[in-house]
């Protein structure tokens, strides 16, 4: 009891909490929004960034920058199977 009204005693302890929770909340809010390049300049600073990471040079850094700026969402193909179950030994006698 003593712990609790000390906690309690001065009127700053509720709203700490308040402030509390909500930096929180924003926190998450802010971290769960996706960041997209907006612009044509962010996007290309984008594309470059993804060119410079592979290391393309020439005509396969030019093929990449091409199809990175068309900004379309392609689907990846077919999800890849999953790996055949391990063989078992035969059994011991």
């Amino acid at each position: 009891m003593i712990g609790a009204k000390m906690m309690w005693g001065n009127s700053k302890g509720p709203a700490m909490i308040r402030y509390v929770v909500a930096g929180a909340m924003l926190g998450v809010l802010l971290s769960a929004t996706p960041s997209f390049a907006v612009t044509s300049k962010e996007k290309m600073a984008t594309c470059k960034f993804g060119a410079d990471d592979q290391k393309l040079t020439g005509a396969a850094r030019s093929k990449f920058m091409k199809k990175c700026m068309l900004n379309k969402d392609e689907p990846r193909g077919a999800p890849m199977a999953p790996p055949p179950p391990p063989a078992m030994p035969p059994p011991q006698h």
